[in-house]
Formats: structure tokens, C-alpha cells, sequence
């Protein structure tokens, strides 16, 4: 059987990047991160979109270089088609189909959110066979998606719970904004959290049946809250920058592992994974090696170049459908939000 060359193409937020896999491995991950929108407090659409036109071209061009392929020997192109914003995915969208088109290879769209999931089965070499038995769960954290999954299969994902409004990811950004540290936050409260007692200061934890989550309340809390203590101190977040940062993140975390130990027990099921943006997080990653040894869980925790949005789990998601030739029509349209 000939090798199977997977190209993967991800546009779907502020992050341009291209990966190509060879039957079931990594060859390349290529990324051009976007530093434009720091001084606007977030992603703004627009230039998103703009930057993901100057950097497809190069990022692709990389990615085959660092694999030492030819375009001509791809096997097929996977590309996020979404959820993500709608200007930066049809960047990602339209070269890949212009691409495969140019080049008479099959396409494969992909799901951003099973793609995060499916990350912990990027092989590295030959003998990285440490991948999570189905099913599984996966607690996915991002800046904007907090889930709990149920991963049967690969092509066979079951949302047990999610947020009703904030994501985690999207709550520790707007409290960092209101601490007066730069966007994206998160990186920012993980670093000063390390150096912080998490037990300084509490915040409302809210009460959300089954295995859904909510944030708003925590961050509501967390600015009511700051602009009391800011009327007797008013230097107080500087004053205790590392110690709220600490109680923040381990708020955050208490709510995930909570309703994420629920599903376990409910289930019965021992094999557990992290994904997204949110689990780079230090404090999260801790929980869930400090979940394993008391629950008996079987954990799987990503490397940290595969937490942020990458083309490299676009690539092994395409890998999957490529063996069952799962491949999509070159006139299917991106999506801006989840399909129902």
C-alpha cells in the first residue's frame, strides 16, 4: 500500500497553520500566529481574515518543505471548514479546495472542536502507541467552548455537557482584562497563578444541574467583587496581582473538574482526556494528575503544541476519514457556528 500524505489547513480563528501527516505521523506543524490584535483586547474579524491571506501561501509552502514532500504526492487536503469566524475560515476553505482541485485529490472537511479531541492520536513516531481507548471522555476547554465528550469512535462524539454561556477560557481573558493585563489573559494568569496562594480569595462557584457549565456568574462575581476591594485599597489588584490571578484559575478549575467527575462516575468510564486552548493551563493540568491518582482515571494530557489551535489535529481528524474515505464535494460552505 502506497503512503498516505495528509495535508491539514487551519484558518478557523487568528491562528494560519499547516501540518502533513504521513500515515498516521507527524511530519511538519507549521504556524503564523497573529500579534495585530494585543492592542485591541481581542480577535477583530477583519484583520484576521486579512492576515490569514498573507500567511496561507508561505505556511503551506513551510509545512511541505519541513515534511520533504511535494505537493504532488498529498493524498488528500483536510481543512477546518468550522465552527470559527466566517472571514477566517474561508481563507483556510478556498485554498484548500483550489489546491486539491489543481491537483485532482480528494477533500475532507473537518470539525475544529473533534479536531481538538482527536489531537491526543497525532503519532509522533512509530512506537507513540500511548492514544486513549474509546470511549473516552474529554473535558475541551478553549476560549470559546467548554464540553464534556463522550468519544465513542473517532467519527462518533457525544456532547454530555456544556457551557449555557461563557466558556472557561473566555471568563479568565475578561478577568484578566479587568485586572489590566494584556490580551490573550490566560497565559498571563497561568504564569502570576504559580506564585499565588489559590486559597486568598473565593468567588461565586454557580449551581448548574447535570453537566453543563456556566461562567458568567463567576465573572460577574470577580468584578463586583475587585471594584469593592479597589474602593478601600486602590492599588489592591496590583497589590495582589498573583494571589487573585491563583484563586481565579483555581475557581475555574474547580468548576470543570467538578461536573467533569461527575460524568465519570456516572459513566463508569476511567480513560480521561483534556483538550483546547484552556489546557495548557497549568493549574488544570495539576488537577487532572492529582484527579488520576485518586480516581484511578487514565489520563491524557496534550503537548502544549497541540493545546492551541493547529493543523496537525486537522491532519490526523482528515487521516481517520481518508481511511474510510469519508472525503466531502468541493462546493460545501464554511460554517461560522455549530451545525444542529
Amino acid at each position: 500500500m502506497n503512503n498516505i500524505y495528509i495535508l491539514g489547513i487551519e484558518s478557523s480563528c487568528d491562528d494560519t497553520s499547516a501540518a502533513v501527516i504521513k500515515d498516521g505521523i507527524i511530519l511538519s506543524n507549521v504556524t503564523a500566529s497573529q500579534s495585530v490584535h494585543e492592542e485591541y483586547g481581542g480577535v477583530v474579524p477583519e484583520l484576521a481574515s486579512r492576515a490569514h491571506q498573507q500567511n496561507i501561501v508561505p505556511v503551506v509552502h513551510m509545512a511541505l518543505k519541513k515534511a520533504g514532500i511535494s505537493k504532488e504526492q498529498i493524498s488528500a487536503i483536510a481543512f477546518t471548514r468550522g465552527p470559527g469566524l466566517l472571514g477566517s475560515l474561508l481563507v483556510g476553505v478556498s485554498f484548500a479546495k483550489g489546491l486539491a482541485l489543481s491537483l485532482g485529490i480528494p477533500l475532507i472537511d473537518v470539525n475544529h472542536l473533534n479536531a481538538h479531541v482527536l489531537a491526543h492520536f497525532i503519532k509522533e513516531n512509530e512506537d507513540d502507541n500511548d492514544k486513549p481507548k474509546f470511549p473516552f471522555l474529554c473535558l475541551l476547554v478553549s476560549g470559546g467552548n467548554s464540553q464534556i465528550i463522550k468519544v465513542n469512535a473517532y467519527n462518533d462524539m457525544q456532547i454530555l455537557g456544556q457551557t449555557i454561556d461563557d466558556a472557561a477560557g473566555e471568563a479568565i481573558d475578561k478577568c484578566a482584562k479587568v485586572m489590566g493585563l494584556p490580551y490573550p489573559g490566560g497565559p498571563h494568569i497561568d504564569r502570576l497563578a504559580r506564585k499565588g496562594n489559590p486559597q486568598a480569595f473565593k468567588f461565586a462557584k454557580p449551581n448548574i444541574k447535570g453537566y453543563d457549565y456556566s461562567f458568567s456568574g463567576l465573572k460577574t462575581s470577580f468584578l463586583y467583587s475587585v471594584n469593592e476591594w479597589k474602593m478601600n485599597e486602590p492599588d489592591f489588584v496590583n497589590n495582589h496581582l498573583e494571589d487573585l490571578a491563583a484563586s481565579i484559575e483555581k475557581t475555574v478549575v474547580d468548576i470543570l473538574m467538578k461536573k467533569l467527575l461527575k460524568a465519570a462516575k456516572d459513566t463508569g468510564i476511567k480513560q480521561v482526556a483534556v483538550a483546547g486552548g484552556v489546557s495548557a493551563n497549568n493549574g488544570l493540568r495539576n488537577a487532572f494528575r492529582d484527579y488520576a491518582r485518586r480516581y484511578k482515571w487514565k489520563i491524557f494530557i496534550p503537548k502544549f503544541s497541540f493545546t492551541t489551535d493547529n493543523a496537525a489535529m486537522v491532519a490526523i481528524n482528515g487521516y481517520f476519514k481518508f481511511l474510510d474515505k469519508d472525503f466531502c464535494d468541493v462546493d460545501l460552505p464554511a460554517y461560522a457556528r455549530m451545525e444542529k
